[in-house]
């Protein structure tokens, strides 16, 4: 019933953008920068209802904004043992509840991932109202600021004398990420992104800037960096980048999944296979899944319903059919997600490199992006026994150490040089497997 409840809601919202044309999506452009564009303006932060699971937060983010999550936790979470961790990324207009259409609740208790028991965690962290760069009526609202590409594992970075802080939304997953290994339920080599939509987009340009998440599986996802009326569109590329068109990722290696439609909402197939180009090109290896309006795999996109790379806001066959598929999650494909990311846990650490662009040089963060140094959670952390305080340390030797000062939770930091001495390879997918 919840599910579809949601789904009427989501389609029946989106659909009022058939009326609309491709108009830029915030009212005022504004300079380019290394980082794309400038940080989303924030409108307001709700707080999630969360159906019977748990919440987690307040947390104020480098704003001042209060940011949030739900959890869901396996039965067996009760007992001793660590579980896989599963971030699920909401898409835009519509929040966390939007993770009952996805089946991923129904498996929680029965999937398993290869441990003593089966189950896994569902992490939900809530997104900011903001203003967007996608077509009426999603030129603002709930959803992620995909736009300003400043994910550096590091935290800040300045260019040419300018200070560029991190991605707030980018710095809330974190907390919320390292809040739950703290507690000492997840294992920390099965961290991994879920997204739908904008969540999709946020979830990609997210876990291929974090060498600590082992793989990403997604759903129907724009091109996060450059798609519709973006007016600061870049190329990701894995080494430090030539000029303002070019941005670095630190983890290229990532396994990526990437399910989406041969119509899709606004046209976007042609965007979607352009982000799977660019990721190729960058060193990744995607499995790129298109299926017809049956659910059916298919080779390619169906050119009636828009051939522009960007992605096409007036074409009739994308607000109709391709607004139905994307307003859809493709259910009997759950399973097939979390497949793929059972054969891809986190073999070793990924390095993520230092960035040697001439003029740019990294600042030592207030808090480093995942070992954050909230009072909260270094109380957190220190209450908590042994065991958890081990599986945080063994989260860590995943994550690229931060620069700057000793933190107060350093004793819990491995040195650079052990994670240089443990390698960066990482199995590549497998080709897709059909439901």
């Amino acid at each position: 019933m919840v599910r579809a409840v949601l789904k009427a809601a989501f389609i029946a919202g989106l659909m009022l953008a058939a009326c609309a044309g491709s108009s830029a999506a915030r009212e005022n452009p504004r300079v380019c920068g290394p980082f794309g564009d400038p940080p989303a303006d924030t409108i307001s932060a709700p707080k999630p209802y969360c159906w019977g699971a748990g919440l987690r937060g307040p947390w104020h983010d480098a704003n001042g904004t209060e940011r949030y999550a739900c959890i869901n936790e396996p039965q067996a979470a009760a007992e001793n043992g660590r579980f896989p961790l599963i971030v699920y990324l909401h898409p835009s207009l519509f929040g966390t509840a939007t993770v009952h259409a996805t089946g991923l609740l129904r498996d929680l208790n029965s999937f398993s991932f290869g441990a003593v028991r089966s189950g896994y965690i569902v992490l939900e962290p809530l997104g900011r109202k903001t203003t967007h760069f996608y077509p009426f009526p999603d030129r603002n609202g709930l959803g992620w600021d995909n736009w300003y590409r400043q994910l550096n594992p590091a935290g800040g970075v300045e260019v040419g004398g300018t200070i560029y802080r991190e991605n707030v939304d980018a710095a809330a997953i974190d907390h919320f990420i390292a809040e739950e290994i703290a507690a000492g339920k997840v294992d920390p080599a099965r961290v991994y992104i879920i997204g739908w939509s904008n969540g999709a987009a946020m979830g990609l340009l997210y876990a291929l800037n974090r060498p600590n998440i082992a793989a990403a599986a997604v759903y129907s996802s724009p091109d996060p960096w450059g798609a519709f009326d973006d007016p600061c569109p870049q190329r990701p590329v894995a080494r430090p980048p030539g000029n303002d068109t070019e941005i670095q990722i630190f983890n290229p290696r990532l396994p990526v999944m990437h399910i989406h439609n041969s119509c899709d909402a606004a046209a976007m197939c042609p965007n979607s296979e352009l982000l799977a180009s660019q990721l190729e090109a960058a060193g990744s290896r995607v499995s790129d899944i298109i299926l017809s309006p049956f659910g059916a795999q298919v080779s390619g996109c169906m050119r009636a319903c828009g051939v522009d790379p960007k992605g096409d806001p007036d074409n009739p066959l994308g607000w109709t059919l391709g607004l139905a598929n994307h307003g859809q999650w493709p259910l009997r494909w759950t399973s097939v997600m979390l497949q793929f990311l059972r054969d891809h846990p986190l073999q070793r650490p990924r390095a993520a490199g230092r960035d040697e662009t001439p003029g740019r040089r990294e600042l030592a963060p207030a808090r480093s992006t995942v070992l954050n140094t909230a009072p909260a959670l270094r109380a957190s952390v220190r209450s908590a026994g042994a065991s958890s305080r081990a599986a945080f340390a063994e989260y860590l030797r995943y994550q690229r150490p931060a620069a700057g000062p000793a933190c107060a939770l350093c004793i819990l930091r491995v040195t650079s040089a052990r994670a240089r001495r443990r390698g960066n390879g990482v199995r590549r997918p497998d080709a897709p497997v059909r439901p």
